[in-house]
């Protein structure tokens, strides 16, 4: 049975002055996507959106299996550059807010909805073109959430989202007919 699993990038290093989407992986970020890769087995390819931390993330994978690693635009976060570096809790709020209003744009915040048929479409082009193997996608939270909510046939809400643990969540589905296997379990947990 092939599988896609869809890992989310583990801890970053914070930094308000770069725009998020060039934050790197923190040390321990990349000590738990190193320690989940030497565990894993079959994967025939490794994908990431652009964003930095989910290169490095892919980086670590295709390394310690001996892949290259490509990238698809398609896999970002949502689109949060009209607001950029937000304080834990106003972030937290505003995430409340993207979710519970998914038609909407919250402080110019990409749409939901919007950020949910791009990530379908980016998974789907990933599928197609993936040569055999399972495919292992590094990527971000709010579109894993988005994934969880379009797989399970439900409304997308925040009670999709992965466990506040920092990032470095997997969620595995069966292809080709996208059948649930997982739920968010921990890269810590994770393993082939």
């Amino acid at each position: 049975m092939r599988q896609l699993i869809f890992v989310t990038h583990a801890q970053v290093s914070i930094d308000p002055a770069v725009p998020v989407t060039d934050w790197p992986l923190s040390p321990a970020g990349r000590a738990r996507h190193a320690a989940h890769a030497a565990r894993l087995g079959g994967i025939g390819c490794v994908v990431s959106s652009s964003e930095r931390k989910a290169r490095d993330a892919a980086a670590i994978y295709a390394d310690a299996l001996g892949l290259s690693a490509t990238e698809d635009p398609g896999l970002g976060e949502n689109d949060r550059s009209a607001t950029g570096y937000l304080p834990p809790a106003e972030f937290e709020a505003t995430a409340d807010a993207f979710f519970a209003n998914p038609t909407h744009s919250i402080r110019g915040w990409e749409r939901a909805v919007d950020a949910q048929a791009r990530v379908l479409a980016a998974l789907q082009r990933v599928c197609t073109a993936a040569p055999d193997g399972d495919i292992l996608v590094a990527a971000h939270g709010a579109v894993g959430a988005l994934l969880r909510a379009h797989v399970l046939g439900a409304p997308i809400d925040r009670s999709h989202d992965q466990p506040p643990t920092g990032g470095g969540n997997v969620l595995r589905l069966a292809l080709p007919r996208w059948t649930w296997l997982s739920g968010w379990i921990t890269v810590d947990e994770d393993g082939s």
